[in-house]
């Protein structure tokens, strides 16, 4: 005991050192001093933290107590006995806790309590769980109330996640290269691991648990095969030990044609039996190195990855022969899909459910489907996917996409987490109304089943780990909805923005937030139009782009703008997508009149003389919105600008050169829309509009080659 009290001890100590230049680095858990009062309060309510269990993760949990009372009150924190105002942390298995009789038992291995007690004989907090793991959210927990500005006096608290799958997906291949990456390269340096313990990887899985995410997989959904080979094992393996103890299960993206490019054989037909002995043996070696290992993440058939239907096989044979060599070990399968081929005619959007609706209840009890947010490719704005509520008696993740590929990099700022929470509350109607893509992914289609959330990692080796200051939230937003997917966007942007920036700037922070995602979507592609960028690495606008291999890679597939009109016909008399969503639905996004105004053009091709709601016609309205959307970020920009001396001046300047980048690239956005699609059709730009400066000839001629994202 006297060994950990002095441990504790040394961490509180680390944690006074003199404040250093704010960079970022401390994301959301930066423990700064609050005002004068509420430190006095909450350094009465934390005078010790107080543990009698011997256990990694809870000692991760009093260190990170001790660290943020410390950090938040000025005052020392150190372990001790139970006296007034003591935090007491545990299990069940402490006779203190046990003897308390908390409302565990409905909490699961992740749940928690937080609560105001009374223990031999003192006014305490306690913070009590059935697994270690929840005590350690729970301390988080309880250090969010008190950075956010709420009262610990008389808690009550209980919570656990809704759902049990909150996982990171890691674009990351193993020379470093980082796919759709914009903070730099890859957090895991293969050639040094297993030999290097970087003190970044536990940094990086302390913030995750702060959050509640717990799973990461590791490399890229285009994987390599030669992730899954000895040598690479042994690295996954040190990873693997050093995010346990903060409840985090590591996963890797698996090529599905393994057997033949490491394993010498000649197929990779899932029916073969040589195939599945194949998997079986590796399954078996991961589990001897890793027994808690998570799974495989699978990419099949799409994209060019080689799959199951290379055999005339189905997604379902495929998860199902790699679920068997994983079950024995409890590891899952989380299949994508995420697939579009060339050889199929039908619209783009159609085709994940064409193929995976019909196999709904074939797939392994651990196996669960990751579906993306909406049906195309995580564009600003898209209906949510019509797979949600169609296959119930599947397991379904969504994934979502927290790099921002296609929403201005690193540089932009855009709240994302309005974005998902428009999905996650769309109304499915399937079986029946009110039943919400959330509703989809927390209800268990049987007793035990799968249930998950993933997100497309936008962290990096940059100092501030994300590329810029502001998308730090989407990392935070999106863990907090994994947890919840019923969370509020407006609330998880005001605690991250108290966490991250101080109490006193928070609310004039989540203004800009809150508008931001809008924003961009009204200067890059508004009223319900998708896919417009620029070749290869998406990086500013390209609605002219024809040239491609691929029809469904050009811009002008997924606007079809002529003289007459703009948009995709997805009703009956064009490519019926809309037909796949539930009956009310179909008939909703079939009608014109009926659709909202914000996917009109995702579902009908209309005249551009059709008249919107507001009496503009479709033309003016379209350049409106690219006008609206300019305007946004020059209004954020003169937001921040009132910023200044009240948040820290490194992150200000920062913030205030890339809401300028932010402000040039979004006019760029609507000049070269605006210059385009007045050539297609012929209008003349409305009165009292400025016309952009240049033909669109001039836009046309314009190359960036190396953007980032457009490959090594």
């Amino acid at each position: 005991m006297l060994k950990w009290l002095g441990w504790i001890v040394l961490v509180g100590g680390l944690w006074t050192a003199p404040a250093r230049a704010e960079d970022g680095y401390d994301l959301w858990l930066r423990y700064r001093p609050l005002p004068t009062a509420q430190a006095s309060a909450v350094a009465e309510r934390a005078t010790s933290v107080v543990r009698d269990e011997m256990d990694p993760t809870i000692e991760l949990a009093a260190a990170e107590l001790v660290r943020g009372i410390t950090g938040l009150t000025g005052r020392a924190v150190a372990a001790g006995n139970v006296a007034t105002g003591a935090i007491v942390i545990g299990t069940a298995r402490s006779a203190r806790i046990a003897a308390l009789r908390l409302p565990l038992a409905g909490l699961g291995d992740e749940g928690f309590v937080v609560r105001s007690a009374t223990v031999d004989g003192k006014p305490v907090t306690v913070v009590a769980a059935n697994r270690p793991i929840g005590v350690l959210y729970g301390a988080f927990r309880l250090l969010r109330m008190a950075q956010t500005g709420g009262s610990i006096d008389n808690l009550s608290v209980v919570d656990r996640p809704k759902l049990g799958l909150r996982m990171l997906n890691h674009w990351d291949n193993l020379d470093r290269y980082v796919e759709r990456g914009y903070a730099g390269r890859s957090l895991w340096d293969w050639q040094k691991l297993p030999g290097f313990s970087d003190p970044r990887y536990t940094d990086y899985a302390r913030a995750n648990a702060s959050v509640g995410i717990n799973g990461t997989v590791l490399n890229n959904v285009n994987a390599s095969a030669d992730i899954l080979k000895p040598e690479f094992l042994g690295k996954i393996e040190k990873l693997a030990g050093m995010f346990r103890p903060w409840g985090i299960k590591v996963y890797v993206s698996a090529r599905f044609s393994a057997p033949i490019e490491i394993g010498g054989l000649k197929t990779a037909d899932p029916l073969d039996p040589q195939v599945a002995a194949w998997w079986k043996a590796k399954a078996d070696e991961i589990y001897a190195r890793i027994p808690d290992f998570g799974g495989f993440l699978v990419k099949a058939n799409s994209e060019g990855q080689p799959g199951p239907g290379d055999y005339k096989r189905s997604h379902a044979d495929g998860a199902n022969m790699l679920a068997r060599a994983l079950k024995p070990h409890g590891g899952i399968v989380m299949w994508r899909a995420f697939v579009y081929a060339n050889e199929k005619p039908e619209d783009r959007v159609r085709q994940a459910y064409s193929e995976f609706a019909p196999l709904d209840g074939k797939f392994a009890d651990n196996v669960i489907v990751q579906v993306k947010n909406g049906p195309i490719d995580f564009q600003p704005r898209e209906p949510f996917h019509p797979l949600f509520g169609a296959m119930p008696r599947t397991p379904l993740m969504m994934e979502v996409q927290i790099t921002k590929e296609y929403m201005g990099f690193a540089t932009h700022l855009v709240y994302l987490g309005t974005l998902w929470q428009e999905v996650l509350r769309s109304d499915t109607y399937r079986p029946r109304k009110g039943t919400t893509v959330a509703d989809v992914l927390d209800t268990p289609v049987r007793p035990g089943a799968l249930t998950g959330m993933a997100g497309v990692s936008n962290i990096g080796t940059d100092r501030n780990w994300s590329g810029s200051q502001f998308d730090q939230a989407n990392w935070y937003a999106f863990g907090r909805l994994a947890w919840n997917p019923d969370g509020d966007a407006r609330e998880i942007a005001r605690d991250w923005a108290a966490m991250t920036w101080g109490q006193a700037a928070a609310e004039p922070i989540v203004a800009m937030m809150m508008r931001s995602h809008e924003a961009v979507v009204d200067y890059m592609m508004p009223l319900g139009l998708n896919h417009l960028f620029a070749t290869g690495h998406h990086y500013g606008p390209g609605p002219w782009v024809d040239d491609l291999a691929r029809e469904d890679w050009n811009p002008v597939y997924f606007h079809k703008a002529d003289r007459n009109g703009i948009g995709f016909d997805r009703t009956p008399s064009g490519s019926n997508a809309a037909a796949q969503y539930a009956p009310v639905l179909a008939r909703k996004f079939s009608d014109p009149k009926a659709v909202p105004e914000n996917l009109l053009l995702w579902f009908h091709h209309v005249s551009w003389d059709r008249r919107m709601a507001s009496g503009r016609t479709l033309w003016e309205e379209l350049v409106a919105k690219y006008d609206r959307g300019v305007a946004e970020v020059t209004a954020m920009q003169a937001h921040w600008a009132a910023m200044e001396g009240k948040v820290d001046a490194g992150r200000f300047a920062e913030v205030n050169q890339f809401l300028a980048i932010q402000r040039q690239e979004a006019q760029w956005w609507r000049d070269a829309c605006i210059a385009y699609f007045a050539e297609v059709s012929g209008r003349p730009i409305p009165a009292g509009v400025t016309p952009p400066p240049h033909p669109a000839s001039y836009y046309k001629a314009i190359r960036t080659p190396w953007a980032p994202g457009n490959g090594k």
